[in-house]
């Protein structure tokens, strides 16, 4: 059990910067498209090391500057995910662009056998292990104590028993998410070794009592810890993450949203945060990669990380902060290989999870005509794919997709639920009713979300079930026809609550207007993705918060 909280002024203002730093934490986009904020780095210079990253090392910026001064080295970072990262150094796209990569962990990436001749060595940094923040009252309630003594098997009850809800990132974006997917599993089959195939399907009747418990999720920590902040009070009482993230949510929660971090007594999967040197760097940047090595892992250097970042130490000489425990939980096994990873993944998202339930609030309006339509198309037609082998992209089995064609007014919708087993004809049917897509007519954002908002209503009153919803919302241009910004606002702070926590996600895209779109996230808890560079990108990052 741990609980760490900031004092006075001093530590709200640290809380708040490391909130904002993990707000990006662990997202990922497509391996095969590029990615929001990672634009090609540039040709190698002399005392820089150019370093593809988990946006969560933002934390490091003043560690970092500090090693600049110290060593003459510039660590300047490209950011994607944990698992999108592994597949851009096991395929050779890291080769010549970056000299290092530098995410939570390299469990992932060895499972690869194609990755062995990329990497030259690897460094551990700092550690975290993955843990549950339950809020106090909930403790309390099931007569858990401080935490201490609580199994992963003490959580699956509770959340089979409806008595304990809770948030974690998709395991297919998060590395937080696929850890904590790793640990349960692990936790559940009782593997002693590298977990199999068999292990995975001893586990999944405790598995799916668990992911029953799973209330809210997303493919960010940031955009995780928001949510939970959001939620309505009581229904969501816990949050799955890095102790060190759950940690530094405590600087900024409210008194009454404060959460007790527990370790499982029955093990872990940590982060090692471990500096890799890509062997197609060259001797120069290798000597960087030194340099830094060695800076980082001195004691002076390492309690100043763990005190900034609420990471432990990986120099057992040196005390974690303030308020870290100082034992470690035991190590859950992890895959044996990338064929059981992968498996683990695509039943997570197929079988264990909660389905999911989306609007797709589609502008075809006239500026929409051409190439513009056509990018559309494509990218959602790669969503009806069936090549994907994680469960990263494509529509899920079980999950309800529904399609909102508007222009000046909503033109037509059209729902789908892609069945537990054999998917593809109603994929197929979903890349249909796309690729029937036309261009016309001016552009009702507002009025178009109005109907999203009351398509749910129905879908929740016919079906009586509880999905992750969502409402996405693809627009090029400026609402210029139907409901203002006013009237939107009015109609949303109308809503019940059930209603009221459906977030919308803006793609901005085309010469859509950004100040709209940001609003409209803001207002509804939901986040604004940049789809100018690539559409089929802001698409598929969207599917870690679906």
């Amino acid at each position: 059990m741990t609980t760490v909280r900031g004092s006075g002024v001093r530590g709200l203002a640290v809380g708040l910067a490391l909130l904002v730093a993990t707000v990006t934490a662990c997202t990922s986009s497509p391996a095969s498209a590029p990615r929001q904020g990672d634009a090609p780095a540039p040709t190698a210079r002399e005392g820089v090391l150019r370093v593809l990253a988990g946006s969560e090392l933002q934390d490091m910026a003043p560690v970092l500057e500090e090693a600049r001064k110290a060593t003459g080295v510039t660590v300047q970072f490209a950011w994607t995910g944990s698992l999108d990262g592994a597949d851009a150094v096991s395929s050779g796209r890291a080769d010549g662009k970056y000299d290092a990569i530098w995410f939570p962990s390299n469990q992932y990436l060895h499972l690869d056998e194609g990755s062995r001749s990329k990497v030259l060595s690897e460094t551990p940094v700092m550690a975290s292990p993955v843990a549950f923040g339950i809020r106090s009252s909930v403790l309390a309630e099931q007569g858990w104590g401080d935490g201490s003594k609580v199994t992963w098997g003490n959580l699956a009850q509770a959340a089979a028993g409806g008595e304990l809800a809770y948030g974690m990132a998709d395991p297919s974006r998060s590395n937080s998410g696929f850890s904590a997917l790793v640990a349960v599993a692990s936790a559940f089959s009782g593997a002693s070794a590298a977990l199999t195939e068999a292990d995975v399907r001893r586990a999944t009747p405790s598995l799916k009592q668990f992911f029953a418990g799973q209330k809210l999720t997303s493919g960010s920590s940031g955009w995780l810890a928001q949510a939970y902040s959001r939620a309505e009070r009581g229904s969501v009482g816990a949050v799955v993450n890095y102790e060190s993230v759950l940690l530094s949510m405590n600087r900024t929660l409210p008194q009454d949203q404060q959460l007790t971090v527990v370790r499982p007594s029955d093990g872990v999967v940590s982060a090692n945060y471990p500096l890799t040197l890509l062997s197609s760097s060259a001797q120069r940047e290798r000597d960087s990669f030194q340099r830094l090595t060695s800076y980082l892992l001195k004691e002076e250097v390492q309690k100043r990380i763990s005190e900034l970042t609420l990471r432990r130490p990986v120099v057992p000489a040196v005390a974690p902060a303030a308020g870290l425990p100082t034992d470690r939980r035991h190590e859950l096994p992890f895959p044996g290989t990338r064929a059981v990873a992968d498996g683990l993944l695509a039943s997570y998202q197929n079988e264990l999870r909660r389905p999911s339930r989306t609007v797709y609030v589609l502008d075809t309006s006239g500026s929409m005509s051409g190439g513009r339509l056509s990018a559309l198309k494509a990218a959602l037609g790669r969503l009806t794919g069936a090549e994907d082998t994680r469960g990263v992209r494509r529509f899920r089995n079980r999950e309800e997709v529904t399609l909102l064609s508007f222009a000046s007014k909503v033109k037509w919708t059209k729902t789908h639920t892609v069945p537990a087993a054999d998917a593809k004809p109603e994929l197929d049917a979903i890349n249909a009713d796309v690729q029937a897509l036309s261009a016309d007519g001016g552009t009702a954002v507002y009025s178009s979300l109005r109907e999203a908002y009351g398509v749910i209503e129905r879908q929740q009153s016919a079906a009586g079930d509880d999905r992750f919803t969502s409402i996405v919302l693809m627009t090029d241009g400026e609402s210029n026809e139907g409901a203002t910004d006013g009237d939107f606002r009015n109609f949303y702070n109308g809503l019940p609550p059930a209603r009221k926590a459906v977030p919308v996600f803006p793609i901005l895209f085309g010469d859509a207007a950004k100040g709209q779109l940001q609003g409209i996230a803001e207002l509804t808890g939901g986040r604004l993705f940049d789809g100018t560079g690539s559409l089929d990108g802001a698409f598929e990052e969207i599917r870690g918060y679906q």
